[in-house]
């Protein structure tokens, strides 16, 4: 019997109309796609809520709301926060790049856009996503360390009590530090832990999502460490 492969639904976000009908082409000749369409900010926000695609491909350039202000919105709502993103814009600036891996973006394509680059990196961040499940089962569900407590079956972490969101990637991180505190870790293994292997995300990237850990864990921000030149690790002493 010939396995069925999945069909993922992906959302094209663009205010270009003929840049969001090649991609939707180019997908659907995969045969292995479902694709949906937006051309503003606030027409993504609501097909996601109602849709819930697999991955949303988000320009950042769009008038009146932008793709930096659309993904922040869609990662601080839990019905949509896991969803996977990839940044297509048109500027080539560094600093727009960190503020995407800030706002949780999972990836970044820089235009004019080739098709098969998009199909490609779509591919490769869906097989990790939907691997990742399965990558980290030795972590317990409930974590409790002094004042923080983590949840991973309601996706929830509380700090001195209060309820404090976590975007998908920061609450991995943070659930994978603490429940092997006092075990130092590369970048190497952290990427591959966390974002998967043959996987190109550069070490910025857990720069970033360490330093907004920090920012939200208050008084707890010194029990994560970073050991110059070898990696992280959750003190527990």
């Amino acid at each position: 019997m010939v396995k069925k492969k999945q069909v993922n639904k992906i959302l094209v976000v663009d205010d270009e109309k003929d840049i969001v009908d090649i991609l939707k082409y180019n997908l659907l000749q995969q045969k292995e796609f479902e694709v949906l369409s937006a051309y503003n900010g606030k027409d993504a926000i609501k097909i996601a809520q109602e849709e819930k695609p697999d991955l949303i491909l988000l320009d950042i350039m769009m008038p009146e709301l932008n793709g930096f202000d659309v993904c922040k919105k869609l990662k601080s709502l839990p019905q949509t926060a896991d969803i996977p993103v990839i940044f297509l814009t048109a500027k080539e600036n560094e600093i727009d790049e960190i503020i995407g891996l800030e706002l949780g973006a999972d990836d970044y394509i820089k235009k004019p856009l080739s098709p098969r680059k998009i199909i490609a990196r779509v591919k490769s961040v869906l097989r990790r996503v939907q691997g990742e499940s399965e990558k980290l089962p030795k972590t317990p569900d409930y974590v409790k360390f002094k004042g923080i407590e983590i949840d991973s079956v309601s996706h929830t972490v509380k700090v001195d009590g209060e309820e404090v969101f976590f975007p998908k990637k920061e609450f991995k991180l943070l659930h994978f530090l603490i429940s092997n505190r006092g075990k130092v870790f590369s970048r190497e293994v952290i990427l591959n832990e966390i974002w998967g292997e043959n996987v190109y995300v550069v070490d910025r990237t857990i720069d970033v999502h360490i330093a907004k850990i920090r920012e939200k864990l208050g008084d707890y921000a010194d029990y994560i460490e970073t050991l110059k030149g070898i990696g992280y690790r959750f003190n527990d002493d």
